[in-house]
């Protein structure tokens, strides 16, 4: 028989189980006790002596033990957000990240508010990038696709939850998922980490879909497909962006001037890495 805890010595004893492998196990074990609780992370402050039932107890333990083996939050969660949505996120999807919203930001600066583009976001996985502009700029059309069926599926119920209407979704490899041609717009975050990258046996990379995060021997691999296939499919001065590895845009810039883009232009994301290149199709 399990003895009832209450509130505060549940998320003690959980702080304790994730301290050796999170520097933030407080807010984790806050966040998880929420999760499982159906309360907000500050309940625990509240109600620190209200008791929790065994089956929530077993749970929250269950939760913190994946966490502690080094699961992803998203994916205990599942959920992520970005740009102010709350995004489901399954292991199907890479999980959206800060830096992502740069480019986002980037292409609501070139959209005007009430423009009528085509835009299409290429990989989208969870349809962060593509849902934030779909969002942000309701009189665009966008298309979104990726080769999973599982990500696109997660995809389209965020959509479907968000009530977003202006985002058609598309499966298949890059340009061979869109069809039509002469958009305005084209964004991709493709896969950019090295095959090699020792980063991909640490954190929150082992858990992620390898296929969306390894872009060839030197990672570059998928970025130069579609900085070489993008110009058939934008319309003439249409804009091209891409997020890269913190240290590929001196060679992706070189590759899109090489390949008649102009106006090429590398940016840094918030933390001052040099994030995503800018192109616009001639």
């Amino acid at each position: 028989m399990t003895t009832a805890v209450c509130v505060r010595v549940a998320l003690e004893r959980a702080v304790h189980v994730l301290s050796p492998n999170s520097d933030a196990a407080r807010i984790e074990a806050e966040t998880l006790l929420g999760h499982t609780l159906n309360k907000p992370r500050h309940y625990a402050y509240l109600w620190p002596q209200r008791p929790i039932t065994a089956a929530h107890y077993q749970r929250f333990k269950a939760l913190c033990r994946r966490r502690a083996a080094g699961e992803p939050l998203a994916y205990i969660l599942r959920r992520r957000e970005f740009w102010s949505l709350d995004l489901e996120v399954t292991p199907a999807t890479l999980i959206p990240r800060p830096e992502t919203e740069c480019l986002v930001e980037a292409a609501l600066t070139l959209v005007p508010p009430t423009a009528t583009w085509h835009i299409a976001d290429l990989g989208t996985g969870s349809g962060a990038i593509a849902l934030a502009i779909a969002k942000e700029r309701p009189a665009c059309q966008i298309r979104a696709t990726d080769n999973s069926p599982e990500a696109l599926a997660v995809a389209r119920q965020n959509a479907a939850r968000l009530g977003l209407g202006n985002i058609r979704f598309s499966e298949g490899d890059w340009f061979a998922a869109l069809g039509d041609r002469g958009y305005q717009m084209i964004l991709a975050n493709p896969p950019y980490v090295a095959d090699n990258d020792p980063h991909l046996e640490r954190g929150d990379l082992r858990f992620e879909p390898r296929s969306a995060l390894v872009g060839g021997p030197d990672g570059m691999a998928q970025i130069r497909l579609i900085a070489r296939q993008a110009r058939a499919y934008l319309a003439r001065r249409g804009r091209l962006l891409l997020e890269h590895g913190y240290d590929q845009g001196p060679q992706l810039c070189s590759l899109l001037r090489g390949l008649g883009y102009q106006g090429v232009t590398d940016h840094r994301d918030y933390a001052g890495q040099q994030r995503f290149a800018e192109a616009i199709a001639p």
